[in-house]
């Protein structure tokens, strides 16, 4: 009797593993393989007037630095651009300074209504009013490369839905776990956005770094309340048929918090809401699968759950008295091996990223302490906290 309760135990173990084992192969292989010439679509977009939208709530530390960056881009030819910073619920100086360094200010006061979605819904609904051709979103505390507007607007007019740029962590020295989160990034959103892009599927969006054509948003308008509000509307965008392009040659990095209360409120904060997004999205996204195959990589990558908490259902079932699963089990931990070297080299990474790892069983426990505050950010009520810096 106790060896059948094993077995089925490690049964539902091998199965919750599997959909997250197979992503991580897909994304993976095609990520590390040369890129394949894939066309985008055979008429050109109209881009002559661009925006780029900055959510900000109470970051008169960083804004100056944003807009700053933004401001020193190189401007593609024929374009009229203009910043704006979206002053959503500021109780400091944002506005201002981001008035002072040139930018244009849209004041949002709705304090039953807070969040990057409400805010960015308000932006997006503004400058379609006001004959935007496409909108680019950058998050107050980060700074993008030089090349980042060329590079967005090279893909617009070349036909792409929406662009998403590498987004990866602007302080990666600043602690372990900064690098550690670094590390994950260049997994996350540039070998996994890569081997999508790769593979002729919507490279995903990462909620930073990211544009959308007027198209697009007015195909899908951005509704969502989601504390991942970037997951939650690029699953919407691939339900209608639209396509992210991974714009592979340009970077946004993004400032990431390095003290442990302030890092576990971010990443219950995300992990949360991508397990409440699951929830949501799951059932009406599987029942659409036979009349939308395209939906099948969303699903697995909603079914993969964070690395740690991968690993570590990985580690208990080879610990488990079964052959066939030891084995599965020993191939995951590999692949997982793979895909997080793969990540550091091509996310430009150096032997410090590398030589990170041997914390990462340490970063792994952190992960699963903060497991009670990622469920409870699950919950359909959850609050939007900001992220202290």
């Amino acid at each position: 009797m106790i060896h059948l309760q094993l077995m089925i135990v490690c049964a539902v173990l091998v199965l919750i593993t599997l959909p997250g084992t197979v992503e991580l192969a897909l994304v993976t292989i095609a990520g590390i393989l040369p890129p394949s010439d894939r066309s985008l679509k055979r008429t050109a977009t109209k881009i002559a007037k661009l925006a780029i939208a900055i959510p900000a709530h109470d970051e008169a530390g960083t804004i100056v630095r944003c807009v700053r960056s933004v401001a020193a881009c190189a401007i593609p030819n024929l374009l009229e651009i203009q910043i704006v910073v979206v002053a959503d619920n500021c109780t400091d100086a944002t506005a201002d300074l981001a008035r002072a360094s040139g930018a244009r200010v849209l004041v949002r006061s709705d304090p039953s209504h807070r969040g990057k979605g409400f805010a960015l819904k308000f932006a997006f609904e503004t400058l379609l009013s006001e004959g935007f051709d496409a909108v680019l979103v950058v998050d107050a505390d980060s700074i993008v490369d030089a090349n980042f507007l060329t590079e967005s607007v090279r893909l617009f007019r070349a036909g792409a839905d929406g662009v998403q740029a590498r987004y990866v962590v602007l302080n990666s020295d600043a602690s372990v776990r900064t690098r550690l989160m670094n590390v994950a990034f260049m997994a996350f959103n540039v070998l996994r956005a890569r081997g999508r892009e790769r593979l002729g599927l919507s490279s995903g969006i990462s909620g930073n770094g990211f544009g959308l054509s007027r198209d697009t948003l007015e195909a899908v308008p951005l509704q969502t309340q989601s504390l991942v509000e970037d997951l939650d509307y690029h699953l919407r965008l691939v339900e209608a048929g639209r396509r992210i392009v991974f714009a592979d040659g340009t970077r946004v990095r993004g400032e990431m918090p390095t003290g442990g209360r302030a890092a576990s409120t971010q990443r219950a904060r995300w992990e949360g809401g991508r397990v409440r997004t699951a929830i949501d999205n799951l059932p009406r996204l599987l029942a659409a699968i036979l009349v939308k195959p395209r939906l099948i990589e969303p699903i697995l990558d909603l079914l993969l759950m964070p690395l740690a908490f991968h690993v570590s259902i990985l580690v208990v079932i080879v610990a488990m008295p079964f052959m066939f699963a030891r084995a599965y089990a020993f191939f995951g931990l590999i692949l997982v091996i793979i895909h997080v070297a793969a990540g550091i080299i091509v996310g430009g990474g150096n032997r410090g990223d590398f030589a990170a790892l041997l914390s990462a069983p340490f970063y792994i426990v952190w992960k699963l302490a903060v497991l009670p505050k990622t469920l409870q950010s699950a919950r359909s009520a959850a609050p939007w906290i900001r992220t202290e810096r």
